[in-house]
């Protein structure tokens, strides 16, 4: 299926230079933020105090949200827990508190933030009506169990680094497996790097996005490397530059129906998804938006450099000696 069809290859190795650069810059002002600023962890990887409380009607998350920040519980974490009644809080360590504190005197200070608005409007009627919290549970998470999360999230990150260099090496060439995991941690640096510099909380969530960018990415590079492959073997007399046009210019269709139905989907996360899917869409929000740069125009010149031929596909004819009697 195709919106449209350029009848002319665009000439896009011939910027390769400059795009490369653009993204050189672009990675190192992402590592630069990383290693100044570093990225605001959740709950999940530094530990804090957790929550459970249950209202006799549905309560407006927004206005809890609100009422813990205006009391100081700043990246606080608030989410329905099992039912529309049941809210799950989570509270990260104030900074220059002892991450031990104490959780019942943290549960405390939250009850009386949430008292605040037990008489406000809730979610489902919209009245006003007495809707006071009920303290189920509150637990400690400590820092050891955010070391563990934060060392198998980095394990996980290094398991599909190593399954999609494997996985490209054995169905193209190992000059397309490097240039295509180059582009794809290009793309995850960046977004990391996005999160340092604005201090967006990094959570599960986010980890979550980033992995599932290198697998979307890494599908949009084996899309434009198959067509280098089919144009090599069918069409002779172009050079390289010219092959790599030819593959990205017929699939750009392609590349605008799959990103665009994709990016139409996490906007919608985005706008309508609340505070619980916020940064997750807008993690998927850069990935999609810079893998399609990479991918493109990332990976393919670094195809080029890395000296990528006709005679890597097809095998020359070997001419049958007849047998001398």
């Amino acid at each position: 299926m195709e919106f449209f069809r350029i009848k002319k290859d665009i000439p896009f190795m011939r910027h390769a230079l400059v795009f490369n650069i653009i993204s050189l810059i672009t990675f190192l002002m992402a590592v630069f933020f990383l290693v100044t600023r570093g990225l605001n962890f959740s709950i999940e990887f530094t530990g804090g105090t957790l929550l459970e409380v249950s209202y006799p009607h549905a309560p407006a998350l927004e206005s809890l949200r609100h009422q813990l920040d205006v009391d100081g519980f700043t990246d606080t974490q608030v989410q329905n827990f099992g039912s529309s009644r049941d809210v799950l809080i989570r509270v990260p360590p104030a900074k220059g508190e002892p991450s031990d504190v104490s959780s019942s005197k943290v549960g405390e200070r939250v009850m009386a933030s949430l008292l605040k608005v037990g008489a406000g409007e809730t979610a489902v009627t919209g009245e006003n009506t007495v809707n006071r919290p009920e303290l189920k549970r509150v637990e400690f998470v400590g820092p050891q169990v955010g070391k563990e999360l934060a060392s198998d999230g980095a394990l996980a990150l290094l398991s599909v680094v190593i399954g999609i260099v494997a996985y490209l090496a054995l169905r193209f060439e190992w000059r397309f497996a490097v240039s295509a995991i180059i582009a794809n941690l290009h793309d995850v640096i960046i977004i990391l790097g996005f999160f340092a510099l604005f201090q967006w909380e990094f959570s599960l969530p986010v980890l979550a996005a980033v992995l599932a960018v290198l697998g979307y990415s890494v599908n949009e590079s084996v899309v434009v490397f198959d067509r280098v492959r089919e144009t090599f073997k069918k069409k002779r007399g172009l050079t390289t530059p010219q092959v790599l046009d030819h593959a990205i210019t017929s699939t750009i269709s392609r590349t605008v129906i799959t990103h665009g139905c994709t990016q139409m989907m996490v906007t919608s996360m985005l706008i309508f998804g609340g505070a619980a899917l916020h940064y997750f869409a807008l993690a998927l929000t850069i990935g999609i938006l810079f893998g399609i740069y990479s991918s493109v125009l990332v990976a393919s010149p670094l195809v080029m450099w890395l000296g990528v031929s006709r005679d890597q596909f097809v095998k020359a004819k070997v001419e049958k000696q007849e047998a001398v009697v």
